[in-house]
């Protein structure tokens, strides 16, 4: 705990059974209180290598949800177990875990109730050996996102974050899509709902046992992201009303 906060990492774990170990030996327990694993029908050992690894609050999809349903289920089981704070982090060792003091405190001292770690923020991305087409699509995305929204974030599409419970508990993201989107749609409900979202620079990590969608994917997912957009937008002149941004 940080402040009398209790401090819970969701693990949306798809095939992480290479990269779970070494992620979840970077996780700092000196603050960490629990630790959420969500497989989302796995076809490798993840869940065994979670039980090896001592991880209590396992739960295992039968059928495949999605990125976003994997979170949903993250975020929801978080909440149910008392959490102050949820920080999600992928499970194949793509971000590392040595960031989560730091988004913690943040938040802990009521400073920002999101934390991003950006890829972008500084210049490690292309480095860190994000693919140059990821890279163009990432920062054009983002500037048409910044113009719509009226923000001025680096990049809209970590996926490492960390949440006060009390932003989870103000969105609806259940009525957010299961798929990749539902990282946007989060993002456009916080600040529709008037929260504030803080950056932190995170190193970037590509290799081979890393998660990553393909081109096909990538590109509806741009238009995904360009439609939630719009849609806050919208929302936000008052031209139509949605569902989304209704808060609990």
């Amino acid at each position: 705990m940080i402040n009398g906060k209790k401090i819970i990492i969701v693990l949306p774990a798809y095939n992480a059974e290479l990269t779970l170990e070494k992620t979840y030996k970077e996780i700092p327990f000196d603050i960490v209180d629990d630790i959420i694993l969500v497989d989302d029908n796995s076809n490798d050992g993840t869940v065994k290598k979670a039980k090896e690894l001592g991880i209590k609050h396992i739960f295992i999809h039968n059928e495949n949800k999605g990125y976003g349903g994997n979170q949903k289920t993250c975020y929801t089981n978080a909440l149910n177990l008392g959490a102050d704070i949820v920080i999600m982090l992928h499970p194949d060792y793509q971000y590392t875990p040595l960031l989560i003091h730091s988004m913690s405190y943040i938040i802990a001292n009521e400073v920002y109730p999101v934390v991003f770690a950006s890829r972008i923020l500084g210049k490690g991305a292309l480095k860190g050996g994000m693919p140059l087409y990821k890279y163009i699509f990432n920062r054009i995305l983002t500037l048409i996102q910044n113009i719509l929204m009226n923000q001025k974030l680096s990049e809209y599409h970590t996926g490492y974050r960390a949440f006060s419970a009390n932003v989870l508990q103000k969105i609806n993201y259940n009525v957010n899509s299961d798929d990749f989107v539902f990282d946007n749609q989060m993002i456009a409900q916080i600040f529709y709902a008037g929260f504030e979202i803080a950056e932190i620079t995170c190193p970037t990590k590509y290799f081979k046992e890393a998660s990553s969608i393909n081109l096909k994917r990538s590109i509806k997912y741009g238009f995904g992201v360009l439609s939630t957009s719009l849609l806050y937008f919208l929302n936000k002149i008052k031209i139509i009303k949605s569902g989304i941004f209704k808060t609990n």
